[in-house]
């Protein structure tokens, strides 16, 4: 079951970005405010008929942690799906999935220590990042403003999944996904007001790319991995996400005929290896952090 959720949490992910890119008459504000209205409405069921009194049980700090997830999640849709308008969806998607090499700095700052493996990593992720980015110098300005913006959205993007972690630990999927899809579209809809930027009125073919955006993307794929965060971890769910960068990039050349230059793919591979050991050296550090109490108790006994 944890292997088939964590498939469908993959394709649901990897196709937020060919879908974006593929419906550009919708604003992306919009779209992101849509999804996510949608993914409430459909996750609040379960959590209704299952647990309805559960959510007068919820306690401050779980309710801290999911407005935190709530509104970082409402930027990182914002900075996202603005950068897919204006960059590559392969480039927008890698530099959106460095969260990996955030969550591994910002748990750093935190005290966790790590060994060279996360740090060549980091290295490595970001050097991909320069080699991506210096070959969109010549696709003008707007590709490397689009660029700017996935980096920001990869932040907001590990600030989410270590807050949802943290409220996940004692809450339910569909209680969770609930409340923080509930509130990151009370933001995304204040956003859309101040913005200017219609909610409704849409054509036909708008309301497809939002439904099939919301249904992929938000109902399979960001549910699935919130929720085996519980059962696995930010770490794992980390690095399932990583298998997000060639499944976009495969997708976009699919059906949108995005053929990428041959040194942005080979960023592509220096993040995706970067990100690789950015997570086998987390994993490493953990593995290590569980094993030295037990060796110091049998040295004691």
């Amino acid at each position: 079951m944890t292997f088939l959720l964590a498939l469908v949490g993959v394709l649901g992910v990897a196709a937020s970005g060919p879908l974006i890119a593929a419906f550009p008459a919708v604003p992306a504000l919009s779209m992101a405010l849509w999804r996510n209205a949608i993914g409430t409405a459909v996750m609040a069921v379960p959590a209704l008929v299952n647990d309805r009194r559960g959510f007068g049980r919820l306690r401050r700090r779980e309710w801290g942690w999911s407005a935190l997830a709530a509104l970082s999640l409402a930027l990182h849709f914002a900075f996202f799906m603005t950068s897919i308008r204006m960059t590559t969806v392969a480039a927008s998607t890698a530099l959106v999935c460095l969260q990996a090499a955030w969550i591994a700095l910002f748990q750093s700052l935190r005290g966790t220590r790590y060994g060279w493996r996360v740090g060549l990593g980091v290295l490595l992720a970001f050097a991909g990042v320069l080699v991506i980015t210096g070959f969109d110098i010549g696709s003008g300005t707007e590709a490397l403003i689009g660029d700017g913006l996935a980096l920001i959205g990869g932040v907001l993007a590990a600030a989410y999944t270590l807050a949802g972690s943290k409220a996940r630990a004692t809450m339910s999927t569909s209680s969770y996904t609930t409340i923080c899809y509930g509130l990151t579209s009370v933001l995304l809809l204040a956003m859309c007001l101040l913005a200017g930027e219609p909610v409704w009125g849409f054509d036909l073919n708008g309301w497809i790319g939002i439904l099939a955006l919301a249904l992929c993307s938000q109902v399979l794929g960001h549910s699935a991995l919130n929720h085996l965060l519980s059962s696995l971890g930010p770490l794992t769910v980390s690095t399932l996400i990583l298998l997000e960068i060639p499944g976009a990039a495969l997708l976009a050349a699919l059906f949108l005929g995005q053929i990428l230059p041959a040194g942005t793919v080979f960023g592509l591979a220096i993040i995706l290896v970067g990100l690789f050991f950015v997570v086998r050296g987390q994993a490493h550090a953990q593995s290590k952090a569980l094993v030295e109490p037990l060796t110091k108790e049998q040295g004691t006994t």
